[in-house]
C-alpha cells in the first residue's frame, strides 16, 4: 500500500492511516531527534498496523483537553480515542482510582465487590427504558462479543444484520459485524450469518433520496429480516462516528421491524455514550430503547480500560453458561473509575454543556461552509461534530488528500483531530472544554481550510 489515489477507498476507515506521504513528511519535518529515536524503538518492538505503529509522535503528558509531546508542544485533543468525556487526568477519577488501589486493587472472578455492584446499579438507574442487567469487561470489542453471544443465547439464532462502514471493534467477531474493509480484508472466514445493509447516510444516500427521505433504508432492513427469517439481532451504532445522523424515524422503524421478526436490537454506543451527544445516551435522541446497550471508552474515565453491556432483565437466560467470562470482569479499579466519571458528568452538568456547546460549534461550522468550497457537509449532535470535505459539491468526490492536509496543518497549530472515512474531519473534544477553547479550535480549523484551499491546485479550480 502506498497511499496513492488508486488506494483511496482502502483508507476510508474509522481513523487516519500512517502509510501516506503526508505522514512521512510530518514525522521528518516536525518531530525532534529524541522523539524520532523513540518512534524508531516503537516501530522496532511493536507489530506494525496502519492506524497506530509506526506512530506520529511521542507524548509525555496529558491534562484536561490537552496532550503534550516530548518537546513540550501542547495540542487540544479533539480525538482522544473517544475516551475523554471528563477530560484527561480528571481529579475525581484519579482520586477514586488511588483510593481503590489502596484497598482492593483486584477481585477474583468467583467474588464480587462493592464498586462493581454500585456501578451495575448506577447503570440500571441511568440507562433508558427497562435496561437493568449488566456484564463488564476491559474492552469495547469484548463487550460487543458478549452482546452477540447473549443474543444467540436469548433467541437461539446466530444470524445478525449490521451496517456496512460500521466499526464495532478490531476483534474477529466485532470485525465480522463491522463493515470496514481495513478490518475485514484478508481475515476470513469471518463469522457466518453476518448480513450487512447500507447505513442510513443522508448526505450520500444510496437510495437517491436527496434530502427527501422516505425511509427506504429502514424498510430494506426489514426486507432482510423477512427474507432471512431467523436473524437473532440487528447491531448498529445509533449515530455513526463521523456524526452521520440517521433520518428522524429510522430507528423507530427498525425497532418495530425487529419486534415483528423476533430479532433483538443492539446499540453500540461505545464511543458516544455518557453525554457526548447532549444526552446521556445517543439512543435517547431517537426515542428508541434497545434490547442490549454496549458502552465503553469514556466509561473508564479516560484512564482505565472499561466496557459494559446493559440488557433487559428477561434476557438473563444463560446462568448455566458464561457469555462474559473475563479475568477483569468486575475489576474494582475500573468500576471505581467508571462511577467517578459518571459522578463528574452529573455533578458538572456536562450533558447539558455538550448540547449547548455543540449547537454553538455547529452554527460556526455552517458559517465556515458558506465560505469554504472544500466543505460539502457539516453535521453534529452535541460535541460529536464533523465536516465532510469534497472536491466538488455536486459530484461529492471525497477530498481525501485535502482532508489529510488540513489535519497536519492543524497539528502544526496545536489542534489534534482524526479523519474518518478518508475525508471527514471529526471533532470530538472533552465535554469539559470551555467555549473560548472551542472557538480557538474552530479558528484553527478555519485557517487550515483556507490554507489548503490556497494551494495551487485549488486556486486553479476557481470558484
Amino acid at each position: 500500500m502506498n497511499g496513492g489515489a488508486a488506494d483511496a477507498r482502502r483508507y476510508e476507515t474509522e481513523g487516519d492511516v500512517n502509510t501516506t506521504a503526508r505522514r512521512a513528511s510530518w514525522v521528518r519535518e516536525r518531530v525532534g531527534a529524541e522523539a524520532r529515536w523513540w518512534l524508531e524503538e516503537d516501530a522496532k518492538y511493536f507489530l506494525h498496523q496502519s492506524l497506530s505503529t509506526p506512530c506520529v509522535n511521542v507524548l509525555s503528558r496529558c491534562e484536561g483537553i490537552y496532550i503534550e509531546d516530548l518537546e513540550g508542544r501542547r495540542y487540544m485533543d479533539f480525538h482522544g480515542n473517544s475516551v475523554h468525556q471528563v477530560g484527561f487526568g480528571n481529579p475525581r477519577v484519579i482520586e477514586a482510582i488511588k483510593n481503590q488501589l489502596d484497598s482492593l486493587p483486584f477481585c477474583p472472578r468467583r467474588y464480587t465487590n462493592i464498586p462493581a455492584v454500585m456501578l451495575a446499579k448506577k447503570l440500571a438507574e441511568i440507562t433508558p427504558g427497562d435496561l437493568s442487567k449488566s456484564l463488564f469487561c476491559p474492552s469495547g470489542a469484548g463487550a460487543v462479543g458478549m452482546a452477540l453471544r447473549l443474543a444467540r443465547g436469548a433467541t437461539g439464532r446466530f444470524k445478525t444484520v449490521s451496517m456496512w462502514e460500521a466499526f464495532h471493534g478490531a476483534s474477529l467477531d466485532a470485525s465480522s459485524v463491522g463493515g470496514q474493509k481495513l478490518f475485514r480484508e484478508g481475515s476470513g472466514p469471518l463469522l457466518p450469518g453476518t448480513e450487512h445493509v447500507p447505513p442510513p447516510e443522508p448526505y450520500r444516500c444510496l437510495w437517491g433520496c436527496e434530502g427527501r427521505c422516505d425511509l427506504r433504508c429502514a424498510r430494506y432492513v426489514e426486507y432482510v429480516l423477512e427474507m432471512e427469517g431467523d436473524v437473532g439481532a440487528v447491531i448498529a451504532e445509533p449515530v455513526r462516528v463521523g456524526a452521520s445522523l440517521p433520518p428522524p424515524d429510522y430507528w423507530r422503524t427498525v425497532r418495530a421491524a425487529c419486534d415483528r421478526h423476533g430479532a433483538l436490537l443492539i446499540f453500540d454506543e461505545i464511543p458516544h455514550c455518557l453525554g457526548r451527544t447532549g444526552k446521556m445516551f445517543a439512543s435517547e435522541h431517537f426515542g428508541v430503547v434497545p434490547d442490549i446497550l454496549v458502552l465503553g471508552k469514556g466509561l473508564g474515565g479516560g484512564i482505565v480500560p472499561m466496557a459494559a453491556l446493559i440488557a433487559r432483565a428477561d434476557l438473563n437466560v444463560m446462568p448455566d453458561r458464561s457469555p462474559g467470562h473475563y479475568t477483569h470482569e468486575k475489576n474494582p479499579v475500573g468500576c471505581a473509575a467508571a462511577l467517578a466519571a459518571i459522578e463528574d458528568i452529573e455533578q458538572e452538568g456536562l450533558v447539558d454543556r455538550a448540547g449547548a456547546l455543540g449547537e454553538h460549534a455547529l452554527s460556526r461550522m455552517r458559517e465556515m461552509m458558506s465560505r469554504h468550497r472544500l466543505i460539502g457537509d457539516v453535521r453534529g449532535l452535541g460535541l460529536l461534530l464533523s465536516a465532510e470535505l469534497v472536491r466538488d459539491r455536486g459530484a461529492k468526490e471525497r477530498a481525501t488528500d485535502e482532508a489529510e492536509g488540513v489535519m497536519y496543518r492543524a497539528l502544526e497549530k496545536g489542534l489534534s483531530f482524526k479523519v474518518t472515512a478518508g475525508n471527514v474531519i471529526t471533532l470530538i473534544p472533552p465535554l469539559t472544554i470551555t467555549r473560548a477553547e472551542l472557538d480557538h479550535a474552530l479558528d484553527i480549523l478555519d485557517e487550515c481550510l483556507a490554507e489548503v484551499e490556497g494551494e495551487p491546485e485549488w486556486r486553479r479550480q476557481g470558484p
